[in-house]
């Protein structure tokens, strides 16, 4: 309903005046009647992205190892929480699922809570889980307390940033106008230089600094939940490790780029993730962060080159094939390989995660 959400999106401009990115993500992907992930199942081919368990099995499998392995560090905590944040169709956590059944016990102390706001996704995660009970959420702050296990993958991407430009004036905030029949971009001023990293401020005119306050919020809340009570969280994405200056908001529609401002509610609007920052806001929170590690090493550790061999020996000639190039597509450092990374989350005094041991 691209034409309702433009004009919503206009009203909004005219009576508060420019809207931040941040709003205008927000609007764009998460309206309650018009927004992207609202109207749609937005994954596959006849959808605008791709994400990496609708790529291959064995990324939802290894994750749910991974799970597995916390669960037993935490002394096998009965009940646990098993949460995801975002989870698409339900590919990933039927994978992860599958593959946590081979560990005795877990099962049955498994508690199923998915934080979803699409009705769309919820109907194919019933249907990918029916049988596991989920609980679904419209925020971590509706799940209960207790003992955590935490998968985010592709979620923080998704969330609404602000962005900065240096200009010749000083720094200012970019956000969005109205321009002609649509939308166009103009810098306010005012907020100056107080949200950008002291270690950016003297980053050269035109460039552009983004932080993203609701991807804090999010690792907070985590970190703070591993504070008081067992649990690890394992969240990838991609992005970059530390602060950095670039304008990296892209906007994907039908599997290729579009502009950002063209017809709000039709595309995918992400940016790239900054992994120290969420590490920081954790471990600010109380809970001890690891990583990041590039998805392809990640995934290494993990046992996928093992996986993908074990999958083969079963597999026909075609279908081998299609597990090379899956796996190719997951690790090969200029595919998915080293632009997407992880990072995890545990309780004080938890040892290193599987994966990331030094």
């Amino acid at each position: 309903m691209p034409a309702e959400l433009e004009e919503h999106l206009r009203r909004r401009i005219a009576v508060e005046g420019p809207l931040s990115v941040a709003a205008f993500m927000a609007d764009a992907l998460g309206h309650p009647k018009y927004g992207y992930y609202v109207t749609r199942d937005p994954l596959g081919v006849a959808g605008d992205f791709t994400t990496a368990p609708e790529i291959s099995q064995m990324f939802g499998e290894l994750l749910g190892l991974w799970c597995a392995q916390a669960w037993l560090s935490m002394g096998s905590p009965d009940p646990v929480r098993l949460v995801e944040l975002g989870p698409g169709r339900g590919t990933l956590m039927a994978d992860a699922l599958r593959a946590m059944a081979r560990v005795p016990g877990l099962h049955a102390a498994l508690r199923l809570h998915l934080v979803e706001t699409s009705p769309a996704l919820r109907r194919a995660q019933a249907a990918a889980l029916a049988g596991f009970e989920p609980s679904w959420h419209d925020g971590l702050a509706e799940v209960p307390e207790g003992p955590m296990l935490l998968l985010a993958n592709e979620f923080f991407d998704a969330l609404p940033i602000r962005q900065f430009v240096r200009t010749a004036r000083g720094w200012g905030e970019r956000k969005v106008g109205l321009e002609g029949d649509g939308f166009g971009w103009l810098v306010d001023l005012a907020p100056g230089d107080a949200l950008v990293p002291v270690r950016l401020r003297a980053s050269p005119e035109g460039r552009v600094v983004e932080i993203a306050p609701a991807s804090m919020a999010v690792a907070a809340e985590i970190g703070g939940r591993l504070a008081r009570h067992p649990g690890a969280a394992l969240a990838v994405d991609y992005g970059y490790r530390g602060p950095m200056a670039g304008d990296t908001l892209q906007a994907v529609r039908r599997h290729a780029f579009a502009p950002v401002l063209e017809a709000p509610g039709e595309a995918d609007l992400t940016a790239h993730v900054d992994f120290a920052a969420l590490a920081d806001a954790a471990r600010s929170a109380g809970s001890q962060a690891f990583g990041p590690v590039d998805q392809g090493e990640l995934l290494a550790r993990l046992g996928i080159h093992q996986r993908a061999a074990a999958l083969k020996r079963l597999a026909s000639p075609i279908q081998a094939d299609a597990i090379d190039k899956a796996l190719n597509r997951l690790v090969a450092p200029d595919q998915m390989g080293r632009l997407f990374k992880g990072i995890a989350l545990t309780s004080p005094g938890a040892p290193p995660p599987a994966g990331f041991e030094s």
